[in-house]
Parts: structure tokens; C-alpha cells; sequence
């Protein structure tokens, strides 16, 4: 389990996708990609994308995704994305009393447990007081995240 913080961009792409009866569907898909722009994102998507689909396809949205970090897992059965909100606990030290921040992660997992167990283990090396508020699968398909040789380029 390894976790990133980048600039992520959610981006929606439209093709037609041959189903398993053999006919052909219009479908939109929902992928992740890490950035530097808009632009970047769009160029980015286009290059992954370009080596799954075969025929045409296009971009419909892009728009910065609503997480601040992604938890990835190694495991081999892991092939779906939850979005997790955590809120941490502080005490203010003028009232006493408990405040609560809410931040947003997407997690691969395999299962809604994986998921749980996945943020527990990289939180538990954490000593930051928190609550897992919720978890919900996603539509997402994949995140393409950079490589370790790879760098962004800036524009």
C-alpha cells in the first residue's frame, strides 16, 4: 500500500465499445489522470486511452478530481476505486471542543473491506486522531498515475 499526492484530473471519455454479444454500444468512461493542466490532462488521457481503444474516441469532461491523495494498493485483485472522506480530529486550544476536517481519498481496493483495511494501514503509521465518515465505490475505471522516470512537463 502506497500512497500519492499529485494534482489529479478526473477525465470522461466517450467510445464505441464492442459488448460481449458482439455489438457495438456507445459507452462514457471515467478515468484519472495526474497533471500539471487542464491541457496536460487532456494530452494525457488521449495517449493512455490510445493504447486500449482501437477505434475513435473522444474527451467529454475534464475536471480536478476531489481528493486530495490516492491510496494504491499492490494487490492483484484490487480493481476498483472507492472515494473515502476521513475528518480529522483536533481539539481547539481557545474553546476545547472537538473540530472536525473533512478530507477526500480514493482508494484501490478489491472489496468495500479492502478499501477500510487499506486506509487503516496507511493512516495506522499516522498519529493523526481520525474517523472514516464514509466509503463509496466509484465509477472509475483506471488511474494513470506517472512513472517513476517519468516527469510532468510544464507547459
Amino acid at each position: 500500500m502506497r500512497s500519492r499526492t499529485a494534482t489529479w484530473f478526473e477525465c470522461k471519455i466517450s467510445y464505441e465499445k464492442t459488448m460481449e454479444d458482439g455489438l457495438q454500444k456507445k459507452v462514457n468512461e471515467n478515468y484519472t489522470v495526474d497533471a500539471l493542466s487542464f491541457t496536460e490532462a487532456e494530452k494525457r488521457i488521449m495517449e493512455e486511452m490510445s493504447s486500449y481503444i482501437s477505434g475513435e474516441f473522444s474527451v467529454k469532461d475534464i475536471k480536478i478530481a476531489p481528493y486530495k491523495e490516492i491510496f494504491f494498493s499492490d494487490d492483484p485483485s484490487a480493481d476498483r476505486w472507492y472515494k473515502a472522506k476521513l475528518q480529522f480530529i483536533t481539539i481547539d486550544e481557545k474553546t476545547e471542543k472537538e473540530k472536525r476536517n473533512s478530507v477526500n481519498y480514493l482508494v484501490h481496493a478489491a472489496t468495500l473491506k479492502g478499501a477500510v483495511g487499506n486506509i487503516e494501514e496507511v493512516m495506522g503509521g499516522t498519529m493523526i486522531d481520525y474517523v472514516i465518515a464514509s466509503v463509496a465505490e466509484t465509477t472509475l475505471m483506471d488511474v494513470f498515475e506517472y512513472g517513476k522516470n517519468d516527469k510532468p512537463e510544464v507547459e
